[in-house]
């Protein structure tokens, strides 16, 4: 790990006392402009060894300055190339030193932002390495099978312990992953150590010794405040090097992950990210401050970057167990008071303020000792706001839900309720809770079951996605409702779906009832899909039903199905009648036998 000492700490604030508004403007190693505004700079990154510090080169920027030192004495000289390109990328290139002469000379000319930029390259420069990711999504419509692989890129930068920290969306369905550190033409074979899509973030590690030579892990810091300089570190489209765009914080909220579409804290820069971007650090002096992981679209240059509290608690759980814990949460849905007829009705006092309890996850711990109408008014003793926020930091205000994320699983929270005018204080066990569709299910094969050519699924939010971008209006409306508000009511339950009908003598009319839930097999309700092939498979009867929603009923001999199924299955090329996850311990074992053939 590379630290900055305080000597150079020093120089940075001395620096922040000279010329902020005009740089050096650096056009290749021959061609030497004049003074420009900083909008304008292009940058070639530097390496110095000094009493600063040992610090590793990346390019001839000093020497190249002393060799054309009239630059110094003439500040008012133009440009000599009015028309060359401008960029806020850093692009980097060879190696050399500078004496601290020829740092003190270049220093007053530099503004605080330029040595911010300089500070994370060398960071950045044996630490940031590229991923190049080969992976294959599975097909929701014919879970037997996997789309065509597709090859995309991303960034990462080593945390302690040999590991390298990234987005998880980079390694999503992945099925071959490589890296390649700054400066050496070796791709490298990585293996995935943990991943956790709700936080999108994930762990690699490296087995060859070789790659680790002269690479440093970089340290984590705080949580930036507002208007505060960061350095995005990546490799973006665009180009095949390492690049480095600067920007200041503007907010710092719960936002919405689009890779694990789950609400966390996020900090919002005016830096641009880009595709590539992803899982490259955000520097702040020689610290992270979080990890860019997406953008967004509609607007300029406004990214998003995962802040350090969610970044310690995905690598704590990992630590602890060994694989990724995931988030926790209450359980519940809450709505404001901020309406003074319904703090009136619910008994809430002049300078009481909290959140209204409209529904319990009946799975939660919460469903224990909450009712429906509670007001919630504390949260381990932090006040909630009558719109749901609580103080963060200075002057700033964040939803009590970050509280609820940041908790390990299975750790214990007070809660202050208010109840039928009452004040009682309960204690609540938080732990990760699964919703009844998922929402997302990477690097898991689907769950499928084929009967009499009958598709049975468990219904999940990316088989809605199949329908296109637009899916929440082309998919079949009753499934979307379904998949989006309603809460399991038993563990292990699934919604499960006649998701098509693959045509045969054998189903003839039964077509038209595809994407309908499937409530019960022979009169019994149905948990979920291993459940379903039981009750199919059972025999002891000689026909099977199916009750349907919308009262509809599918009824087939058991004998004639079970041929049918075999003569389906070869007409259609489909390898097996059920996923892997359906089968005993020795069936299992039997499937992945012949895949492996």
């Amino acid at each position: 790990m590379l630290r900055i000492g305080s000597t150079l700490r020093a120089s940075r604030r001395l620096l922040n006392r000279q010329l902020h508004f005009q740089c050096p403007i650096i056009a290749g190693d021959s061609a030497i402009a004049g003074i420009a505004p900083v909008r304008y700079r292009r940058f070639i990154p530097f390496n110095y060894s000094s009493r600063f510090g040992n610090i590793s080169a990346s390019t001839s920027f000093f020497s190249t300055l002393s060799s054309h030192s009239s630059i110094f004495n003439a500040p008012n000289t133009e440009r000599a190339e009015e028309n060359d390109s401008v960029e806020s990328n850093l692009s980097v290139a060879g190696d050399a030193g500078v004496a601290l002469s020829e740092v003190e000379r270049v220093a007053p000319r530099l503004s605080d932002g330029i040595l911010d930029a300089y500070l994370a390259i060398e960071l950045a420069l044996d630490s940031v390495v590229k991923i190049f990711t080969v992976s294959s999504s599975p097909n929701y419509f014919l879970p037997w099978q996997n789309k065509s692989q597709r090859e995309t890129t991303g960034s990462g930068f080593v945390i302690p312990g040999k590991r390298i920290l990234t987005n998880a969306h980079v390694v999503a369905d992945h099925t071959f992953v490589l890296v390649r550190k700054h400066g050496s033409p070796t791709k490298y074979r990585a293996t995935v150590q943990a991943v956790g899509h709700e936080c999108d973030l994930a762990i690699l590690v490296v087995e060859s010794e070789e790659f680790w030579e002269g690479m440093n892990s970089l340290e984590l810091g705080d949580v930036p405040f507002l208007q505060e300089a960061v350095s995005v570190v990546g490799y973006p489209q665009g180009g095949d090097n390492i690049s480095v765009t600067k920007g200041v914080v503007s907010r710092v909220e719960p936002t919405q992950y689009v890779h694990g579409a789950s609400q966390l804290l996020a900090i919002q820069i005016d830096a641009a990210i880009n595709p590539g971007n992803s899982g490259g650090p955000a520097i702040m002096g020689d610290k992270v401050a979080g990890v860019a992981f997406q953008n967004l679209s509609g607007a300029e240059n406004i990214g998003y970057i995962i802040p350090v509290p969610v970044i310690k608690h995905f690598i704590a759980g990992v630590e602890e167990r060994g694989e990724y814990a995931g988030f926790c949460s209450l359980g519940l849905s809450c709505q404001p008071t901020e309406n003074a007829q319904i703090r009136e009705y619910f008994q809430m006092q002049s300078k009481m303020t909290g959140v209204l309890v409209s529904r319990i996850n009946p799975l939660s711990d919460a469903s224990r000792v909450l009712k429906k109408d509670d007001i919630i008014l504390s949260f381990d003793g932090v006040p909630i706001a009558s719109d749901g926020t609580v103080p963060f930091r200075n002057r700033e205000r964040i939803s009590f839900d970050h509280l609820v994320s940041m908790k390990k699983p299975n750790e214990t929270a007070e809660l202050k309720v208010l109840r039928n005018g009452e004040v009682h204080d309960f204690k609540i066990t938080l732990h990760p809770l699964q919703p009844l569709v998922p929402v997302h299910q990477f690097d898991k094969l689907p769950s499928y079951f084929i009967f009499a050519g009958l598709v049975f699924i468990p219904l999940t939010q990316p088989f809605l996605h199949e329908y296109g971008e637009e899916w929440y209006n082309t998919s079949p409306r009753r499934l979307c409702e379904r998949a989006l508000r309603e809460l399991p009511k038993k563990p292990g339950e699934q919604f499960i779906i006649l998701s098509q009908v693959l045509m045969d003598d054998i189903n003839a009319g039964y077509e038209r009832l595809a994407e309908l839930q499937v409530k019960k097999v022979n009169g019994v309700e149905v948990l979920n899909l291993k459940h379903l092939r039981q009750l199919v498979e059972d025999g002891n009867q000689k026909n099977v039903r199916f009750d349907l929603d919308d009262e509809r009923v599918i009824v087939l001999n058991y004998e004639s199905a079970r041929i049918a199924t075999s003569r389906i299955l070869k007409r259609h090329r489909i390898p097996h009648a059920m996923s892997i996850d359906l089968t005993d311990e020795q069936n299992a074992a039997e499937l992945l036998s012949a895949c492996s053939i």
